[in-house]
């Protein structure tokens, strides 16, 4: 028997509800429990609200429990991850030498373990001259890393929705709100998996918002704002490079090996203007917090260890991290050359792939969180959020009408066309 869309939504508050409150229940860390208690009170509201037919106040409950009630309690009360401060004390040293890096860091709260360009995200701290400690509300929130990278990530979606929908206002169909299919990303912003890191890191958040804008960009034919889009995620972590394969083939499979070759180009250069000049000040020190801590191979131990695959092998000895790495390295072969035989064709499939390889990464990492697996996630929902079932949105370039290999209806020596069609497919 099937559900209703009423049923099948309860359902999901519920089981939202229920993930919520396995933190306070299991987890050790405070900014973690506070956000467990917030989130599981507004989903059970959301699910009652759902249950009566009333959708928008089940939106609004999930917000205000899953959000904003913890991120600005957290905020304002100068909680949360290490990350958070991580990120700010890097703004401020940006601001005061130019170097992002402690020298010879001694401990774990020393070490950042991220590319250049995070740093950019603790200036507004910085700027500011909040130190922590009785700081006015203004400050505190103004200046908050978290409240930074919540503002690049949801940038980054509303530009891809409208890169993808052709307009502030495109799109058609029926999303699960009874309105157009925009409706998924007001739930994708109050779902477990943006929720939870937004209030207590947002570390990931700008990473996921910029591959999105890269996977959007590279659908609607435009590489030089992938190429961008990628150089700036690229600058935030070393595990953004996948996107720039997947980018890059999408790319190469709608338009040509041109447009791929030039998102390339502009996504290598963008990585080394950003990368470059704290790699020439401070090369030990980026070589030893951005890669070999977080890999486990630096003085100090990560504490980024679930037991996950990679990190269980590590732990057997040296040759288990070897296998580990050595299996990372076949994984990622292994979706490249997917890349190469069957290379993705819509915005589902490209945020698929990159999602799988993602996966497929944090998993045999040997030094990983289970938190890491929500960006894959994030990636998968937020592509099918974007997308009207039964609606594929085909912009298809052609060099000229009826030329060989050129799609009919294709505008004549001008930019590609962009034209709806009903199908099964997807935004390509």
């Amino acid at each position: 028997m099937t559900l209703s869309r009423t049923a099948r939504w309860t359902t999901g508050w519920l089981f939202a509800a229920a993930w919520a409150l396995s933190f306070p229940l299991f987890s050790t860390l405070g900014p973690h429990r506070l956000w467990g208690w917030c989130a599981a009170a507004g989903y059970l509201g959301a699910a009652v609200a759902t249950a009566l037919g009333r959708r928008r106040t089940a939106l609004a409950a999930a917000l205000l429990g899953a959000v904003a009630v913890p991120l600005l309690w957290l905020v304002l009360t100068g909680q949360g991850q290490s990350e958070v401060a991580v990120i700010e004390r890097s703004g401020r040293l940006l601001l005061e030498s130019g170097q992002v890096y402690v020298d010879g860091p001694a401990h774990v709260g020393e070490y950042t373990p991220y590319l250049p360009g995070m740093a950019l995200l603790g200036v507004p701290r910085a700027l500011l001259g909040g130190d922590g400690s009785g700081d006015g509300w203004a400050v505190r929130l103004l200046g908050d890393a978290r409240i930074w990278c919540a503002a690049a990530l949801f940038g980054c979606l509303w530009a891809a929705r409208r890169l993808l929908a052709g307009g502030p206002f495109g799109g058609s169909g029926r999303g699960p709100f009874g309105g157009s299919g925009r409706g998924l990303l007001p739930v994708l912003a109050v779902s477990p998996v943006v929720a939870l890191p937004l209030a207590v890191s947002g570390v990931d958040l700008p990473l996921a918002g910029l591959c999105c804008l890269a996977l959007a960009a590279a659908a609607s034919g435009r590489p030089a704002l992938a190429g961008a889009a990628l150089a700036g995620a690229c600058a935030l972590k070393w595990t953004a490079l996948p996107a720039v394969a997947v980018a890059v083939a999408l790319l190469a499979a709608c338009r040509g090996g041109r447009p791929a070759v030039r998102c390339a180009l502009v996504a290598a250069g963008g990585t080394a203007l950003l990368v470059l000049p704290a790699a020439l000040l401070q090369p030990v020190e980026l070589w030893r917090q951005v890669f070999a801590f977080p890999t486990g191979r630096a003085a100090v131990p990560t504490p980024a260890s679930s037991p996950l695959p990679g990190h269980l092998l590590a732990e057997l000895g040296p040759w288990g991290w070897y296998l580990t790495v050595g299996l990372l390295a076949v994984g990622g072969l292994a979706v490249a050359l997917s890349l190469f035989a069957r290379p993705p064709r819509t915005v589902v499939a490209a945020a698929d792939r990159l999602a799988l390889g993602l996966t497929l990464a944090f998993l045999l990492a040997p030094a990983g969180r289970f938190g890491y697996l929500a960006l894959p996630v994030l990636l998968a929902v937020w592509a099918r959020s974007v997308t009207v079932p039964g609606v594929s949105r085909v912009v298809a370039g052609s060099p000229r009408v009826g030329s060989p290999g050129g799609p009919p209806g294709g505008r004549p020596g001008g930019r590609p066309q962009a034209r709806n069609e009903r199908s099964g497919g997807h935004f390509a």
